[in-house]
């Protein structure tokens, strides 16, 4: 069987190397024109997302271009430290280019072929296969199609032309690598802190390199190309208003980051639910199923999951039993991290009143959180050599 897989971002690429595991044939059809080398800032990518990469053998690839973040300390803006965890296994910080990269380059080395400057704009579903139109006029002709095409999705739309839109969470997202912070090493520790009328993260390696983020409160929604247009330089300027009471780090950071290494990512959206995954020989993974905001550190992992899982279910199964079974396996696990992220995003726009209570009382809940709280995201193993049999 032939699987077109539309969107070259991360789910793309390994949802084309697990169909391909799973005795599938999968050519990867991109958007863009070019590649993504230099576009996107850091993510975290969690123990569950290598333990899903390690089924198409792609994790020690993704260990290399990662540096480990061993433990969480939660910061308010006076620098004191409101609760920390340890991170064990460790998860990794990447930079965006690199994983697209380093998933791209492994996914080429085996086999798949992407097909670039290939805007999906429809796609029909027959019961002897589905027919893929691009914006150039071209055709394409499968088995299945796969949207992998991230969370402003034109599959979801063609599968479901009800669906609901991205959700404005209510911040605007920023970042940046630093190759010299002139700051020491966090020792691994990846430090948030909860500013004044911000939110700031950031960690420091052992060479004195380093990145930072900002999650901007914002009433009013941004687009991403509206907040590009505002300029890199005037939003360092405004960071700097924004930090300048904080007594944490941001403003030798600021200070040290060039207009040109800002990357602004606009508004940070989710979609709590998506009602319907697929529809005939069509079906969703990664942002266009399941798009929650970065908040939750588990958006990439969350898409490699996906990916391997639906090839996994598709190995096993006809693909509309196929389809339910890829569905049952997963609807659970992600919208309870959106919602997760959902809180989480809550913490980071707090007004006044609410800043105050949460510093107050967010030591005290800390010493009754146990790390195996958390667990079950981080645990979370896909069973590639335990068969299918039902859904």
């Amino acid at each position: 069987m032939n699987v077109l897989v539309i969107g070259g971002g991360i789910g793309g690429p390994v949802a084309a190397l697990a169909l391909r595991r799973a005795g599938f044939d999968a050519t990867v059809y991109e958007a863009y024109p070019r590649t993504a080398e230099g576009v996107g800032g850091g993510l975290g990518f969690a123990p569950n997302g290598l333990q899903a990469l390690s089924v198409v053998g792609v994790d020690d690839a993704v260990r290399a271009i990662g540096t480990p973040i061993t433990s969480m300390a939660m910061q308010s803006w006076t620098g004191k430290t409101l609760g920390a965890f340890e991170s064990d296994p460790p998860q990794l910080m990447v930079w965006r280019d690199e994983l697209y990269r380093v998933l791209r380059e492994e996914a080429l080395a085996r086999g798949v072929v992407f097909e670039m400057g290939k805007r999906l704009v429809d796609a029909t579903s027959s019961d002897d296969g589905v027919v893929a139109r691009f914006a150039d006029g071209s055709s394409v002709r499968g088995d299945l199609l796969v949207g992998a095409d991230g969370i402003r999705s034109t599959v979801r739309g063609l599968i479901d032309p009800g669906a609901p839109k991205p959700r404005y969470t209510g911040l605007l997202g920023f970042g940046a690598r630093v190759a010299d912070t002139g700051l020491p090493s966090t020792g691994g520790c990846m430090y948030l802190a909860f500013g004044k009328r911000a939110f700031f993260g950031y960690q420091v390696m052992d060479d004195s390199s380093g990145g930072w983020f900002v999650n901007l409160p914002s009433k009013t929604p941004m687009s991403t190309a509206e907040a590009r247009a505002v300029g890199a330089a005037e939003w360092l300027r405004r960071f700097r208003e924004v930090f300048a009471d904080d007594r944490v780090p941001a403003l030798p950071m600021f200070a040290r980051t060039s207009p040109e290494d800002l990357v602004i990512t606009g508004p940070l959206e989710d979609i709590p639910s998506v009602p319907t995954w697929s529809r005939g020989r069509m079906v969703l993974i990664g942002d266009a199923a399941h798009p929650t905001s970065p908040s939750s550190g588990q958006g990439a992992s969350l898409a490699v999951e996906s990916a391997v899982e639906l090839a996994r279910c598709l190995r096993d199964l006809p693909h509309p039993e196929a389809f339910a079974a890829y569905e049952r396996l997963r609807r659970d696990r992600v919208e309870r991290i959106i919602k997760m992220a959902a809180r989480t995003n809550q913490d980071k726009a707090a007004g006044p009143v609410a800043r105050v209570l949460r510093d107050l009382l967010m030591p005290v809940a800390m010493k009754f959180v146990k790390p195996s709280k958390f667990a079950w995201q981080f645990e979370h193993r896909i069973e590639w050599d335990a068969p299918l049999t039902t859904v």
